[in-house]
């Protein structure tokens, strides 16, 4: 928890565990069933992710249940919440948001239920920068603002090696339309109103790559901005995108680089990385 406002989100934030802890917001997870297995995110290992993809293992993902939400909001009531900031996953590529919205209403205190209209550290960095306003002393009021500004700030890019894994999840949206091209054709996608949808398509990987990296700093423009990077299984590859964004971008405050959430890479496949640029308020 934060001050008197707490922050909760859930699991596709692949926020880092200290980044979490040190600034009181609570990760609700997700859950991948994996064959017949059915497990929380956070006992879901990259490795076995990527193993059952790769072995055409059935793998699906559903939101956490309404009582897994229901008691982290009574956790942080415990702990002197007077209001809640719950934030989550875009509710057009999951029901999350209804998930918590129904244990809202059986505390006893204001929840905030908001529709990040992101995933990764999009959503991720929304949630810490709501944490850092309630942790300063910040109003409910105020905390949201922050919130909403950095859900309506962000740029979440993707870049897949095939679109197959977001076709048989049902979460391709308007990049349906990349479907059926040559294996060398690279899509790049976006997440807009919170749905997938189709940036550009470019020959081989590398320069899907760098193409990736124009179209964010062309968003960021001069702002100063928190960076993060994603990956599955290609850790060496997203770090040399984050060296070349840090040094093209005018002011970075924050940078991670990390493994991405499972119940994301579920659905993008092997080889799949995520780069969120969210503008940080003057």
């Amino acid at each position: 928890m934060a001050g008197r406002v707490a922050i909760v989100t859930d699991s596709t934030a692949a926020l880092p565990q200290d980044w979490a802890a040190r600034l009181g917001v609570t990760v609700v997870p997700m859950r991948l069933r994996i064959g017949d297995r059915e497990i929380d995110e956070d006992r879901a290992t990259p490795e076995m992710l990527l193993s059952a993809l790769r072995d055409q293992v059935p793998v699906s993902t559903s939101p956490p249940p309404p009582p897994a939400f229901y008691w982290a909001y009574r956790d942080a009531i415990a702990r002197g919440a007077q209001a809640i900031v719950s934030i989550h996953i875009s509710g057009r590529l999951s029901k999350t948001c209804e998930s918590a919205q129904a244990a809202a209403e059986q505390v006893p205190v204001p929840v905030h239920v908001v529709d990040s209209r992101w995933g990764g550290m999009g959503l991720g960095y929304a949630a810490l920068a709501g944490a850092e306003a309630a942790l300063a002393g910040a109003s409910l009021e105020q905390v949201l603002e922050v919130v909403h500004r950095r859900c309506h700030d962000g740029r979440v890019l993707l870049y897949v090696d095939t679109l197959e894994h977001l076709r048989r999840g049902g979460r391709i949206g308007r990049a349906q339309a990349l479907l059926g091209a040559a294996l060398a054709i690279k899509p790049l996608l976006s997440l807009e109103d919170g749905e997938i949808v189709p940036v550009d398509k470019v020959s081989g990987s590398n320069r899907a790559l760098h193409r990736l990296e124009e179209i964010a700093l062309k968003h960021v423009g001069d702002r100063p901005v928190d960076l993060a990077v994603e990956y599955f299984d290609t850790p060496d590859r997203a770090a040399a995108l984050a060296r070349r964004l840090r040094a093209k971008l005018p002011s970075v405050r924050a940078t991670h680089v990390g493994i991405g959430s499972t119940t994301i890479g579920a659905h993008l496949g092997p080889g799949a990385l995520g780069v969120t640029v969210s503008p940080v308020a003057p």
